[in-house]
Order: structure tokens, then C-alpha cells, then sequence
């Protein structure tokens, strides 16, 4: 049954849950869940970077450091996810994964002092970073993950531009701890999600297919250029985006018009993600790659001009729309790599890294406000991301 749901005993229960067809429409969606709960503060990090200056008077190096240490920490989860993807029962340790998150952002809300929180907030995001591991993993068990990780853009930019139009006015009124609990509603829903996903075991392969790949492996250099094409792509975004509020106040916009504006791209940036899910690879990687990462770059570089209020409309949008198309393809690559989950893992943790170092070095280049220097660099990790990425991307389409 492609999109339906089928009945399945939950391990030694003897119950039976209506489990959405392991490659269907509905599975994508709750899959997308599963590997976002873990890394949703990233989709909200302006907001989170603004509200912890405006709430708790910290600096934007102070700021910057916390977020950073959140991702720093769901980078070495995803590391962790590599090497026990293929041994663990998944389901049993994404529950409790997501119930140390909501403890984790419990306490958080009660901290106020910078090395409290970022202490914290590591711990959070080395728990977070587990858990999107293992969701990598899961999703690179499904057909076309391209797909599916178009659905996981689709929810991360829907509902992060939810949060992004609504969270920076709320925290004046209610402090930082409006962030913490839409980020423990989050990790509720994803944990009544769960017992209707399907199992997912690893496929052993048959002895046609062993001896179809014999001698294959895994291209190293290939896999190796496409991670770091993807730690440059998202650090280099990132380091714009956890402080995009900041350069909207800095080119003189009001933050009504800055809040509403990044709800709205992110909205629009859904458009990006439903192009995946739509074009899967049915044009190949390379081309559309290519055109959507040169169009990153130059909507990237328009942030110059930030004080015309179309040109930082048009800059946040239009980047939007291409890091969620882009950056869809770029894990699904890896997950082609290999059929357990490692490679899917792999390329979470190179994410990770790449969010992570993004907001700290952007931290210290920004200093009070050097936010030219921040585009600039940017800009240039982004034309990095393109020309290594092209080998492994014509490699892939070769090969399909």
C-alpha cells in the first residue's frame, strides 16, 4: 500500500498500531519529524540567538557561542548515530532520546548565565544530534531519500517559519522561556509520532545482488568531497542565519518588518524542498545543483544592500528556496552511498559541524557589528561548496 497504513505488532506487545507504509507519503512526513526534532532549534536560531541578547542581555559573541555549542553538540551525536546505526533498536532509543531533549529544555529554561546555558545546550544538542543520526539512517532505508529528505526541508522551513514570525515578539513579554517550550512541543508531537512508524530493518542482501556489488565499496574521495561540500554549504548559511536578525537591525529595518520577513521566506523557501520532492533525480544532480547554489551565492551577497527592505525580502527568500532544494540533494548523495544508514549518518554529522562552525565563526568576525565581512566570507565558503561538489554529483548521475 504506497501511501496508506498497515497493521503491525509493536515488538513483544501483542498490540497493533495502524504503521504508515514504510515508503509512503504519510511515513516521509512522520520520518521528517523524527529527524528534525532533535535539530529544531537550528530552524529557529535567529530568534534563539536575538532572545537570549533581548531576554538575557548577552552579547552577540555570547549568543553566538550558545547556539554554536547547541550544534557543536548535535555534531558529535551524529557521530555517535555512525557507529551504532547498524546494532540498536531504534524505536526504544529515539523515545528516550526525545525525552532527555524536553528534560534538557526544561532546565534550560532556567538558566540565565552564558556558561550554564552553553554547557546545556551541548549536552541537548549531543542528544539531539543522536537522534537526527538515526533518523538519517531510517530515511536512507526508504526509496528515493532524495524525497524524503524534500519532505524533512518541507516541515523544518514550514514550521521554523512559524516560529521565526512569532518567537522574537513573545520574548519581551515572556522571556527566553517561550523558545524552550516550542521547543519541548516539538519533541511532544515527534513522540506520539513514533510508535506508527515502521521498523525498518536493515535489508540483508540477497547473493545476487552480493554479487552485483562485489568489489563496489564505497568511493572514499567521492563521499569525502560531497561531505565537505555540505559542511561548507551549512556553515556558510548558518553563519549568515543566526544572525540575519542582527544585519536587518544593523541596514536599519524595524524588527516587525524583519520577523515577518523571515516567517515569510521561510514559508516560501518550502517551495525549494517540494521541487525535490517533485524532480527527485530525474534531471540528474549536477545541473540542478549548479544553478541553485550560484543563485544561493548571489542571493547571499544581495544582504549588501539589506537597506532597501525589497533587497533584504528579496536576499532571505530567494536564499530560502535554495538551501532547502540544495541541500536535499546534498544528503541524498551520501545516503546513495551505502544501503545501512552509515553514510546517511555521516553526512548528519557533517551537517552538524558545518551549522556549528558557521555561527562561531561568525561570532567572531560580526564582533559589534562587521557584518560586511560576514557576507563576504560567506559568499566565498559557498563557491568552495560548489566546486567540490560537482565531481561527486557526476559521479552519482554516471552511475545511475
Amino acid at each position: 500500500m504506497k501511501d496508506g497504513v498497515e497493521g503491525q505488532g509493536s515488538a513483544g506487545t501483542g498490540k497493533r498500531f495502524p504503521v504508515a507504509a514504510p515508503n509512503g507519503e504519510i511515513a516521509r512526513i512522520l520520518l521528517s519529524f523524527l529527524a528534525t526534532a532533535g535539530l529544531f532549534y537550528v530552524n529557529i536560531m535567529p530568534a534563539l540567538v536575538n532572545g537570549l541578547i533581548d531576554g538575557l542581555g548577552f552579547s552577540n559573541q555570547q549568543a553566538g557561542f550558545v547556539g554554536s555549542a547547541n550544534v557543536y553538540g548535535a555534531a558529535l551525536g551524529a557521530l555517535a548515530a555512525v557507529f551504532i546505526v547498524k546494532r540498536i533498536q531504534w524505536k526504544p532509543l529515539s523515545l528516550w532520546l526525545l525525552l532527555g531533549l524536553m528534560a534538557a529544555d526544561v532546565f534550560s529554561m532556567y538558566l540565565d548565565t552564558p556558561a550554564t546555558l552553553i554547557a546545556l545546550r551541548f549536552c541537548h544538542g549531543a542528544i539531539g544530534g543522536l537522534l537526527v543520526g538515526i533518523g538519517f539512517s531510517i530515511i536512507s532505508r526508504t526509496t528515493e531519500a532524495d524525497r524524503t529528505f524534500g519532505y524533512l526541508l518541507t516541515v523544518q522551513f514550514g514550521l521554523g517559519g512559524l516560529g521565526l514570525m512569532y518567537l522574537p515578539s513573545l520574548v519581551p513579554e515572556f522571556g527566553t522561556s517561550v523558545l524552550f517550550l516550542s521547543l519541548i512541543a516539538f519533541s511532544g508531537v515527534t513522540l506520539l509520532m513514533l510508535p506508527f512508524l515502521s521498523d525498518y530493518p536493515i535489508e540483508q542482501p540477497t547473493q545476487t545482488s552480493a554479487n552485483n556489488n562485489a568489489g563496489t565499496g564505497i568511493n572514499i574521495n567521492m563521499l569525502s568531497m560531497a561531505l565537505l561540500a555540505i559542511f561548507l554549504f551549512q556553515a556558510a548559511n548558518m553563519g549568515i542565519y543566526a544572525y540575519i536578525i542582527g544585519i536587518g537591525k544593523h541596514f536599519g529595518q524595524e524588527m516587525g518588518f524583519i520577523s515577518s520577513t523571515l516567517g515569510v521566506a521561510a514559508w516560501i523557501a518550502i517551495t525549494g524542498s517540494v521541487l525535490v520532492i517533485l524532480m527527485s533525480t530525474r534531471y540528474g544532480r549536477v545541473v540542478p545543483i549548479v544553478i541553485a547554489t550560484v543563485l544561493t551565492i548571489i542571493g547571499t551577497w544581495v544582504l549588501h544592500y539589506s537597506e532597501q527592505k525589497s533587497m533584504y525580502w528579496i536576499a532571505n527568500v530567494g536564499v530560502g528556496i535554495t538551501w532547502a532544494f540544495v541541500i536535499s540533494y546534498l544528503l541524498g548523495m551520501c545516503s546513495e552511498f551505502d544501503a545501512h544508514g552509515q553514510m546517511a549518518a555521516l553526512a548528519g554529522f557533517a551537517s552538524k559541524m558545518g551549522l556549528a562552525s558557521g555561527p562561531l565563526a561568525a561570532a567572531f568576525l560580526v564582533g559589534d557589528d562587521n557584518y560586511g565581512a560576514l557576507i563576504n566570507i560567506a559568499a566565498v565558503a559557498l563557491v568552495g561548496s560548489l566546486l567540490v561538489v560537482i565531481l561527486p554529483a557526476f559521479s552519482l548521475d554516471q552511475r545511475n
